[in-house]
């Protein structure tokens, strides 16, 4: 059916099957002149060298797929939610061939200001530290070849991309366009969440992300009653529901699996150790594998090798969990923890480590206890509308869905993530077996906060 960005040569090659390139699960891309241009820059190719899930390879062996990879993906939605919602007048009459253009520029350059193990490092909150929707910049700067093929293939200037991307910086526009393309890059169904919840569960090697139907859920896109933002039609209501149960699942069973979280706080750890050390911008431009060389060279002489060894070394040594706490297991005890600072956490693990040897009489090194927890910021809650043609009403989908409204509330973060304390395995099994932990671990909390300073009674 012709609409009115047909002429767009990616929107083009994808509809009439020429001149594409497959990712995984056979996914046809648009590979146009300026397509390639775009990803072929230094700036782009360096999203080859990161890996999508980053620690999560250390549980399961698949997840090495790249961000490069995920990019294509977030693309490839970008090209089917405009030809699905050019079929929506509204949406014709806000959004132009140049918004279109600037949509799909900016999927292909969503991640491109993630470093390697980007959201571990965010997470700590250091001091500044640059969000990697800001840090961007550093890769548009005027006279990079990024600006250079956005500006003379696509007509498409760098501040429209970061304005979308880092909505927070300075003279970012809120038009009811740039408000309703960036519903399409960030918000409940939006393209990145649509891909990664997809191809992270694939790479893992687990259904999870993938019991949702895709295809359902993008037919069913129109605007909501304001014009700008992303709902569904009621025909989409089970395929988002069960997307809302997948990104759930996913939390659970992959990105805060147990040992996923060991791998991950232990490379928070040493690199709380270390960073004050480096030179965060130069270390943030390297691949990979350049990132991990350095945080081992230059931990060489602190206990953050350690730490980095048990994950990047010849044998993998990681971290046994000792205790668990959640909404469901001791839950006092859980939100004194959660959502706490990293250093928190630091603090917390150290006074925790002296006070056991205190007790119990046996040696627990500083570097051999580790407390993970959420971090401070909370999972954006999945609110999205629901438009029911027959009434011409729209209504939300918590409101219609006990699913959603159990599983997609800011409570989603109390459900999937844990607090829990890890050990170097070498003490693992000695810190299980004492008995009054939950209380000593509750005095070091107290001393880090400065409300009890104390003894601990047995």
């Amino acid at each position: 059916m012709p609409h009115p960005y047909q002429n767009i040569p990616e929107l083009f090659q994808y509809e009439s099957q020429r001149g594409l390139i497959r990712i995984p699960m056979e996914q046809d891309i648009p590979f146009t002149p300026r397509v390639r241009s775009l990803v072929d820059t230094p700036e782009y190719r360096r999203l080859s060298k990161i890996s999508q899930l980053g620690l999560a390879a250390q549980v399961y062996p698949g997840a090495t797929h790249s961000r490069f990879e995920h990019a294509l993906g977030v693309f490839h939605n970008a090209i089917r939610y405009v030809i699905q919602l050019a079929t929506d007048a509204r949406f014709t009459q806000i959004v132009s061939a140049h918004h279109v253009e600037l949509l799909l520029a900016s999927a292909l350059l969503h991640d491109l200001g993630h470093w390697p193990f980007c959201h571990p490092i965010e997470d700590m909150e250091l001091a500044d530290l640059p969000p990697h929707e800001e840090f961007i910049s550093e890769f548009l700067s005027p006279k990079g070849e990024v600006s250079r093929v956005l500006k003379d293939e696509w007509n498409v200037e760098t501040e429209e991309v970061q304005s979308l991307l880092a909505p927070k910086t300075a003279n970012a526009q809120n038009d009811v366009a740039t408000r309703m393309l960036r519903s399409i890059l960030s918000g409940p169904i939006d393209i990145d969440k649509m891909d990664y919840l997809d191809r992270d569960s694939l790479h893992a090697g687990v259904p999870y992300g993938r019991n949702f139907d895709r295809n359902r859920l993008i037919s069913s896109l129109l605007l909501n009653e304001a014009g700008d933002g992303l709902a569904i039609s009621i025909k989409g209501k089970t395929a988002a529901e069960l997307m809302v149960f997948a990104r759930y699942v996913m939390f659970s069973e992959v990105y805060w699996h147990h040992a996923v979280r060991s791998a991950t706080s232990m490379f928070a750890h040493g690199f709380y150790r270390v960073y004050r050390q480096l030179e965060l911008r130069s270390l943030f431009r390297m691949s990979e594998s350049e990132m991990i060389a350095t945080l081992r060279n230059e931990s060489k002489e602190n206990s953050a090798f350690d730490l980095f060894d048990g994950i990047f070394g010849e044998r993998r040594r990681l971290f046994k969990c000792v205790a668990e706490y959640s909404m469901f297991q001791n839950r006092e005890l859980y939100q004194k923890l959660a959502q706490k600072p990293f250093s928190f956490f630091v603090k917390c693990a150290r006074i925790l480590a002296k006070t056991i040897e205190q007790h119990q009489g046996f040696a627990v090194p500083e570097s051999h206890l580790i407390i993970d927890g959420p971090p401070t910021q909370r999972e954006i809650e999945f609110k999205v509308d629901i438009y029911f043609p027959r009434e011409n009403v729209y209504r939300s989908l918590r409101e219609i869905s006990s699913v959603v409204d159990g599983l997609a509330r800011t409570q989603f973060d109390d459900s999937v993530k844990k607090v829990r304390l890890f050990s170097h395995p070498n003490i693992a099994l000695q810190l299980t077996e004492v008995a009054q932990l939950d209380r000593l671990l509750e005095q070091a909390i107290q001393n880090v906060d400065g409300k009890d300073s104390g003894r601990f009674e047995s």
